[in-house]
């Protein structure tokens, strides 16, 4: 006798990682949009982990995975079929998380009803069969989607391009930024000063010195561009678009008097809880770009603008399946706006860092080119390779690019770009 739905161990887990698919392949939502909606009946942290996993595995192989289904079907599924949907997470779970064979069907099959049930079953049985054969397996890498992969060939070529795939295929590494030199008793290889990296193993929360403060999750590439605006001496910086507080921190432990806005209530919470852990001190306030003005001009700004997000697609595969054309316009006018509306906010003489965790050239280089040509009171103040960490350059006119092939034998890094400009005196 087949057991009720909502008695089937694991089912749960399995119903909101298609729920979060649903929202990124149907509604173009992120998976950190789509989690609260998705995974709200799941009371345990662990389970809501797991729904995650299972669905940013979905998208980052799902060229693969969907090759195989199709191999194994006489007529092909549409794109958006509830069959295929259940046969993807079936197959990650298997070919990827290693679940058991068994798991895997039993908590799929009830995903779908009727007859896409039955076909479910046999599309699933026929792929076991190929992959125990040898006849069908996942590929070394998986495959970046067919628009991002052209627009990434067509801007840096088919290393960065295959660099790209190699570095989706793993997970990323957990990189730690700490408020001193002193790093603690924690393993790992410091790549820049202040900087430790390590294999994801425990809990971040369960790492020695979490609890002190000591340190905070911020990938290599992310610590950037606070680097280059060096010790503060207790100088004013706004911080603008400062959730969730990595670079407030990093500016607030190197002696700066930071103003930190930014416009999201729900990830200024986290700012707070970050602030309160490390004890470090910034003013917050919460506003709009666009309709927030200071009181008084700054000796630095940093403005880590909202972007298309496709650099970070290592911990994100979402990104590369809700990113256009259209979307990265969007973005570029958005920044274009924000640079023009901030740029009177620091001094004269002072230091503008404008960052995007965007591997496009529309949201980086050539908004700056752009920006310059509509500012002449700005000019790119150059950086050096002194500036950055280990095996790092800037770029011929002094800014700094990172890509999917930049520090690859290490691990990788998130893709950005970062100018760094003076306005004039």
């Amino acid at each position: 006798m087949n057991q009720p739905n909502n008695k089937i161990p694991g089912l749960a887990t399995r119903q909101s990682a298609l729920r979060l698919l649903d929202a990124v392949c149907r509604r173009g939502e992120t998976l950190d949009q789509a989690m609260p909606a998705a995974t709200g009946k799941l009371s345990n942290p662990s389970d809501k982990a797991l729904a995650h996993n299972i669905a940013a595995n979905v998208l980052r192989w799902m060229s693969a995975l969907d090759a195989m289904i199709d191999s194994a079907t006489r007529n092909r599924l549409a794109d958006d079929a509830k069959a295929r949907m259940a046969l993807r997470i079936a197959l990650a779970q298997v070919l990827i998380l290693e679940t058991p064979q068994h798991a895997a069907i039993s908590t799929a099959l009830p995903l779908v009803h009727g007859g896409p049930r039955r076909l479910v079953h046999g599309v699933f049985s026929t792929i076991m069969r190929g992959i125990e054969s040898g006849k069908l397996k996942l590929p070394e890498y998986p495959e970046i989607p067919g628009e991002t992969l052209d627009r990434w060939t067509s801007n840096w070529g088919e290393d960065v391009a295959n660099a790209a795939s190699q570095a989706w295929a793993k997970p990323a590494p957990l990189d730690l930024s700490f408020q001193s030199e002193e790093l603690g008793t924690l393993d790992g290889r410091a790549l820049a000063p202040k900087h430790r990296r390590m294999l994801p193993s425990l809990p971040v929360t369960e790492l020695d010195g979490f609890d002190d403060g000591q340190f905070w999750v911020q990938d290599l590439a992310a610590s950037i561009p606070a680097r280059l605006l060096g010790e503060g001496k207790n100088r004013t910086i706004f911080d603008l678009c400062a959730a969730p507080g990595g670079k407030t921190m990093q500016l607030a432990s190197a002696g700066w008097k930071v103003i930190s806005v930014d416009s999201s209530d729900k990830r200024m919470e986290r700012f707070q809880d970050n602030l309160k852990r490390t004890r470090l001190q910034a003013e917050e306030v919460i506003a709009d770009l666009m309709q927030w003005e200071p009181a008084e001009p700054a000796d630095a700004i940093l403005l880590d603008a909202p972007c298309s997000a496709t650099g970070i697609f290592r911990r994100h595969p979402d990104v590369l399946h809700c990113i256009g054309s259209r979307q990265i316009a969007d973005r570029a006018e958005v920044q274009s706006a924000l640079l023009d509306r901030t740029a009177s906010w620091v001094k004269p003489g002072g230091t503008l860092v404008y960052a995007v965790c965007s591997l496009e050239p529309e949201e980086g280089e050539e908004q700056i080119e752009a920006f310059l040509e509509r500012h002449s009171e700005f000019a790119i103040d150059p950086v050096s390779a002194d500036d950055l960490p280990k095996g790092l350059s800037p770029t011929d006119d002094g800014c700094v690019r990172t890509l999917p092939n930049t520090l690859a034998d290490e691990g990788h890094v998130d893709g950005f770009f970062v100018a760094r400009l003076v306005r004039k005196s």
